[in-house]
Formats: structure tokens, sequence, C-alpha cells
């Protein structure tokens, strides 16, 4: 199941333009590979994965699997402009963090292309509901970009 998840043939991967697929790169191979075995490299390196994503994350998504898949594949946040209201409690019952981006704001405002080395700040020492929570995105030339994004856990439960 953990090959199967992101595997539609009809994702779009920005990292990946022009091409539809489970495929996205990865920096041992100039040429895409797919999601499973990439995941699988930055396992085995000990990198956690974030997803970045657009409107309505998790929409139309299998319950079970929805956030199963992600979390087993090394994903520890989603930062998406939006969430599916079930698809997002089931994320935070898995351990995957939903972040939402500001309003106003997403992937494209901000200049982020997924490339990046992402440090989520703030979540040890004080995580509450709708807290607004630092996000750094440092691009391969070391320039910084700095946001904020509103941890979508609704409830202290």
């Amino acid at each position: 199941m953990m090959r199967g998840t992101f595997a539609n043939i009809r994702l779009k991967n920005l990292l990946v333009p022009g091409k539809e697929g489970g495929i996205t790169l990865h920096p041992s191979s100039k040429d895409p590979i797919s999601i499973y075995n990439a995941a699988m490299k930055y396992k085995d390196d000990g990198i956690p994965l974030i997803i970045i994503a657009g409107k309505e994350y998790g929409s139309g998504s299998s319950r079970d699997w929805a956030a199963k898949g992600p979390a087993l594949l090394g994903v520890r946040a989603v930062i998406a402009e939006s969430f599916e209201r079930i698809h997002r409690s089931n994320l935070i019952g898995m351990g995957v963090l939903p972040l939402q981006f500001e309003e106003g704001q997403n992937y494209q405002t901000l200049g982020i292309s997924g490339s990046e080395v992402f440090d989520i700040e703030g979540l040890i020492d004080d995580l509450k509901p709708r807290k607004k929570i630092t996000v750094s995105a440092t691009s391969e030339d070391g320039s910084k970009k700095n946001f904020t994004a509103v941890c979508r856990i609704d409830t202290p439960k």
C-alpha cells in the first residue's frame, strides 16, 4: 500500500514539471524516480519529509490510507492552502502535522519551489491549536525565506 501512495497517474508534482504520475526528484539522481523510491532514500538518510499542497488537500482520498501512507513514507508535515476536514483529523491521528498557509499565501506567492530545506519552529515548547508557526525555507544557494503557517490542530484534545 505504501507503493500505491501518491501513485495516481494524474498526480501533478511541481518538482517534475510537465509530467504526471507518482514521480519526483531526489538529489541522488538527475532523472525522476518513483515517490516511493525517493521516500525510502530519504528515510535511509534520516530526513523527514513535508508536502507542500494547494487547496482542499485530502479531498476524495481513501480514508484508511490517505493519512497512513504518507506517514509511513516519512511525511511529518503538510503545508496546504486548505484541508478536507476529515483528512486533516486523520493526518493528526497518524502524527502528521497539518499546517495551513496564511490567508492569501501559497507556495507561489512565497516563491517556494519545494526543493528547499524546511525548518518548522516552535513545535516542542508551546504547540497549541491555531498557533502561528514559523517556517523557514532554505534554498540550495543558502538564501532563506521565512513565513508563518497556522497549526491546524484545532482543539487541545
